[in-house]
């Protein structure tokens, strides 16, 4: 059929210039390893930080609603897809992170859409990090709220943003609370600390804190011991969670203005009953079992020490998501799939997602991982940068 050339040629580019990446598809459960084209590999790219994916309370509790329940809700939740079960597991929800009331969306990509773009006017500005999630970016693209982009984590390009829009009826300031290509921590208390001086609203993107900080994995305004602070807490229940979707957690009157405005939530059918009643056990294991949680950090602080012994460069990481920079795009993707080879599945990030010449290759430990498996993949991290000459 013809009309697509343009995009062939682009797609070709990208294969000459070594770009070019097909999906990857897993032949088994997620786990510390994982089956890739009929080989075993060490899995260094999940976001299954916590290995709930497989937690047996979890799967328990999907099957028991899909027998109960059955495998969807045949509506979107303001017609009739709104399940006794969806509301239970918001007030749930909203209890665990501290705040009035949550809302639940099909991801964490159309909560900050539908967050963005229905509560921001033109009468309003919003003020985000220049390494904001793309979610966020794409959400204030849809807004018709001015925008002003301050330095990342620069506190006074911040405030210069926050002196430059007191004009504006709402000042809404947006931070991912970690950054998902670096790993590093949102100075979330010099950010509170200046939008209430500034009399602004605040907005953190806690996709990768959810599960991982504060107490119990409540993320990063708990961590700073910043609860009651913070407006608008957007999480994902797809990573350390393990499941899927996306949710807000905030005040009462926001979740009754997103319901009614909320555009992804308006027109979106609502979780299958499996979906919400295993992330509903998961809130139970974060609670119940916080070791999962020492696990994993116990984990990650042997995995970057390995890393730097080695001599890589790890950027600015803070967290379990770990960077090691490699630079040109294409060398990237070479060091990836020379690991592959060694047996550890972990993929390279190039641009678009990051800067050009930031390639990197961006791991990711979880609590399932043995010191043994870590312990084997810096070995082949080691083998592969001495034979192409990356150290």
């Amino acid at each position: 059929m013809k009309g697509f050339e343009y995009l062939q040629e682009q797609l070709d580019e990208m294969k000459q210039e070594g770009t070019y990446r097909e999906l990857v598809p897993l032949e088994s459960a997620q786990g510390s390893k994982v089956q890739i084209k009929g080989k075993e590999v060490i899995q260094l790219s999940s976001n299954n930080y916590l290995g709930l994916t497989s937690h047996p309370k979890m799967k328990e509790a999907a099957d028991q609603a899909n027998k109960e329940f059955g495998v969807g809700t045949g509506s979107v939740r303001t017609i009739a897809g709104t399940l006794k079960m969806h509301e239970d597991f918001e007030e749930k929800l909203a209890k665990f992170k501290h705040t009035e009331a949550s809302l639940v969306f099909q991801s964490g990509f159309t909560t900050n859409q539908g967050i963005l773009s229905s509560i921001l006017t033109e009468k309003d500005v919003v003020i985000s990090d220049e390494l904001n999630h793309a979610s966020i970016i794409d959400g204030i693209r849809l807004t018709k709220a001015a925008r002003k982009i301050y330095k990342h984590v620069d506190m006074e390009s911040l405030e210069q943003a926050l002196k430059e829009s007191s004009e504006y009826r709402t000042r809404l300031v947006v931070t991912d609370g970690v950054f998902s290509m670096d790993g590093n921590i949102a100075p979330l208390p010099e950010i509170v600390e200046l939008a209430e001086k500034y009399g602004a609203l605040i907005m953190v993107d806690d996709a990768h804190a959810s599960g991982v900080l504060g107490d119990n994995g409540r993320g990063t305004v708990n961590h700073f011991n910043l609860d009651g602070r913070v407006h608008i807490q957007v999480g994902t229940l797809s990573k350390a969670i393990g499941v899927l979707g996306g949710y807000a957690a905030s005040t009462k009157t926001l979740r009754e203005y997103l319901i009614h405005k909320g555009r992804p939530f308006l027109f979106s059918t609502s979780h299958p009953p499996a979906v919400t009643a295993a992330n509903d056990a998961a809130i139970d294991v974060l609670l119940d079992e916080p070791e999962l949680i020492d696990k994993l950090w116990e984990n990650t602080k042997f995995f970057k020490k390995g890393l730097k012994d080695l001599g890589f460069d790890t950027g600015i990481s803070e967290t379990p998501i770990t960077p090691v920079m490699i630079g040109d795009d294409a060398l990237t993707h070479k060091f990836s799939d020379e690991l592959f080879e060694e047996g550890v599945f972990a993929q390279g990030i190039v641009f678009p997602t990051v800067q050009r010449g930031k390639g990197r290759i961006r791991t990711i430990v979880t609590a399932e991982h043995s010191k043994e498996e870590l312990q084997e993949a810096l070995h082949a991290f080691e083998k592969v940068a001495k034979k192409l000459n990356v150290l």
